[in-house]
């Protein structure tokens, strides 16, 4: 088992933390390890529904391809991932948007998930906290490109 929780201020807004995460497409672009993302089934309206998609990984000499189901849930700022197939016995993955007083956001990021392969189990394992500061840093890069304004003190969400 692999468990990751954590909590992270950034100085944009929930709703442009809530977009980046939920555009699960553009995945391949920012994600160091993500080779490839398809799109099996897109039932999302008005910032709520269901996305299906296959992930392809590649992580030192593992490749892998996973499924996973995406709930958006626009109005509550959450996203919950649901495994449906590939390498993992399961995988759990949640997403929180805070929004703060000055606007801004503070992200909640949950994941729990173990590998059938206990070759792949071990190899995350010994290098799981690097590969999630990866992760996060790559959402918040992502972010700190996407929307330049927020990072400004002049453009400073809650700035006068």
């Amino acid at each position: 088992m692999t468990t990751h929780t954590e909590r992270k201020h950034v100085p944009h807004t929930p709703e442009q933390m809530f977009d980046l995460v939920a555009d699960i497409e553009a995945y391949p672009v920012f994600i160091p390890w993500c080779t490839g993302m398809r799109l099996r089934s897109d039932d999302v309206s008005d910032g709520r529904g269901r996305r299906v998609a296959d992930m392809m990984v590649r992580f030192k000499v593992f490749r892998e391809r996973f499924t996973t189901q995406v709930d958006v849930r626009k109005p509550e700022r959450a996203i919950d991932v649901a495994y449906i197939d590939g390498p993992f016995r399961y995988l759990t993955n949640r997403w929180r948007f805070e929004e703060e007083a000055d606007g801004s956001c503070t992200v909640d990021f949950y994941i729990d998930f173990k590998f059938k392969n206990p070759l792949l189990q071990a190899a995350i394992s010994q290098v799981f906290d690097e590969a999630i500061h990866k992760l996060v840093t790559a959402f918040v890069t992502r972010a700190n490109a996407l929307y330049p304004e927020n990072l400004s003190p002049k453009g400073a969400i809650g700035a006068g």
